[in-house]
């Protein structure tokens, strides 16, 4: 399952996405409808979820401030929001990754992503692992 960040809903991003991601995807406001989602309940939320990968752009509230959890995947985009429309194909290449295939490699992880690399921390070790970018 995807779980897209507030700021990307209404970007046809659902549409997009689906044409290659076969699992659900939502609005992180469809986990506590009618409801204000602060960024320090999301990680709440998604424990309560099954094995949700959440992406945001929002990525100087998410990365190094959230604690990785065995529960979800947390993908910070470091991309600035006119840009948006690249997110389907960033998450298909980061996809494709050895690293982060499946939903079971991906669990435990949280991962930032910009156009020369990508970093990510797990649940179980706190260092800043490195992959770059296949030519």
């Amino acid at each position: 399952m995807i779980v897209l960040d507030e700021e990307l809903q209404g970007l046809n991003l659902e549409d997009h996405l689906s044409s290659w991601y076969r699992g659900a995807i939502l609005i992180i406001k469809d986990l506590r409808p009618g409801t204000v989602i602060k960024d320090d309940a999301i990680p709440d939320l998604l424990r309560r979820t099954k094995q949700p990968t959440f992406i945001t752009i929002n990525h100087t509230d998410f990365w190094r401030r959230i604690p990785a959890n065995r529960a979800y995947c947390i993908v910070c985009l470091k991309l600035a929001a006119e840009f948006v429309d690249e997110i389907p194909d960033w998450l298909r290449r980061l996809f494709r990754l050895p690293e982060f295939k499946s939903k079971k490699a991906r669990m435990g992880k949280i991962i930032l992503v910009s156009r020369q690399r990508i970093q990510y921390y797990t649940a179980k070790r706190k260092l800043t692992h490195l992959v770059n970018w296949p030519d």
